[in-house]
């Protein structure tokens, strides 16, 4: 069985959840003789193919002297040259097997449907991360076309996969397809394969060490409830003065969250951490707790990351959270800062109920793994080609 991904996420993305799911999955198939695949790519910066070293291999017309030389790789980031994202040559790559027509299922990691008008009668697989797009479109530009895109290709797939039960609900809310079209697909830890101790303890920063902190990951921005939880737990940080937040997974904060934490006087309090893999680590198993105040959430891998390193959850109840974190986190409501503050010291101040939340994070984390979705995923493959 033969399976072309095209280059979009890889593209686009320089770090991520899509492009970390999709590079977990391609390394299963790649221990897998019964499995042949290709992804349409020549240039890349993504950081979790820097990561899947093993999946160079695979590339179709591997090229990233640009990528790969610091001199340039500096050049890129300094001057911010778009150029350098390859978008035209690594789309013209995906266009290139796509009229060769030498596979036999097609999985885009994106949804521009510009690959349609290549595919001739072969069978395309569709991933739907969220509906975040339909469900909060304030928050994106009146221009962007992903809603429209995604619509299209929902409809016209041989077959859909949904990260969760709440995404697929919502396909059906905004899509007209059948239900039976869509196969429910759980997504795995990010930290499966990263179990070097002594490498996690090295990259441990003097300067947290020692501190008391609660934990903030990802992108901060519209419904990712950012300024909501600062401002919520402002009273909290007041009463438990040793404890201050780490925010990662994205960027340094920008001159407006600046602006809100010095308002609030907590600039002191906040802080902005740079980190990778191990670092992530690290943090996630010396924090007293994770907090994902997100009012959407596709599936959400951060709650997985925080359960595998024994970091308690506290996560808003809506979306897909309950149904990935279960009976092993903390809830509340993300519009509500009592009900916020309430969850967050319930934990503050019960050591017993900390304990019970790790215990019940490590059974929880059991039921998600790379492989399982790897497996479902490639019956799916086999699915469509029997049909």
């Amino acid at each position: 069985m033969k399976i072309l991904y095209d280059h979009q996420t890889f593209t686009q993305q320089n770090y991520g959840g899509i492009s970390r799911y999709f590079c977990e999955i391609m390394n299963q198939y790649s221990k897998d003789p019964s499995i042949d695949f290709t992804l349409a790519l020549c240039y890349s910066q993504n950081e979790n193919l820097r990561l899947f070293s093993q999946l160079n291999a695979y590339w179709s017309r591997r090229n990233n002297f640009f990528s790969d030389n610091p001199y340039f790789s500096y050049f890129q980031k300094k001057f911010h040259f778009n150029a350098f994202n390859y978008v035209f040559n690594n789309q013209r790559e995906s266009e290139r097997l796509l009229k060769k027509q030498d596979f036999d299922v097609f999985h885009p990691t994106y949804y521009d449907p510009y690959f349609l008008t290549h595919l001739q009668k072969k069978p395309y697989i569709v991933t739907v991360y969220d509906m975040i797009h339909e469900i909060f479109p304030d928050y994106f530009s009146s221009n962007d076309p992903i809603k429209v895109w995604k619509k299209q290709l929902v409809e016209n797939a041989n077959c859909i996969i949904a990260i969760s039960e709440n995404t697929k609900k919502d396909i059906l809310k905004f899509a007209n397809v059948d239900q039976g079209r869509i196969k429910v697909i759980y997504l795995g830890n990010p930290f499966e394969s990263i179990n070097e101790k002594k490498k996690i303890n090295n990259y441990a920063n003097p300067a947290l060490v020692g501190n008391s902190y609660l934990l903030f990951v990802g992108t901060r921005s519209g419904y990712k409830n950012f300024i909501f939880f600062i401002e919520s737990v402002v009273v909290l940080l007041r009463k438990y003065s040793q404890f201050h937040i780490y925010c990662t997974g994205w960027g340094p904060f920008t001159s407006y969250e600046k602006k809100i934490l010095q308002k609030l006087n907590v600039i002191d309090k906040v802080h902005y951490v740079q980190t990778n893999d191990y670092q992530m680590k690290y943090l996630y198993k010396n924090a007293h707790a994770f907090i994902f105040p997100s009012l959407y959430e596709g599936f959400g891998l951060t709650v997985l990351e925080a359960f595998s390193c024994g970091c308690p959850a506290i996560l808003s109840n809506t979306s897909s959270l309950p149904e990935v974190g279960a009976d092993a986190a903390i809830y509340f409501d993300p519009q509500d800062s009592v009900s916020l503050t309430d969850a967050v010291e319930r934990l503050l101040s019960d050591d017993n109920l900390r304990t019970h939340l790790i215990r019940k994070g490590y059974e929880r984390l059991k039921m998600f793994s790379w492989e399982k979705t790897a497996k479902t995923t490639k019956n799916v493959y086999g699915n469509v080609l029997n049909q």
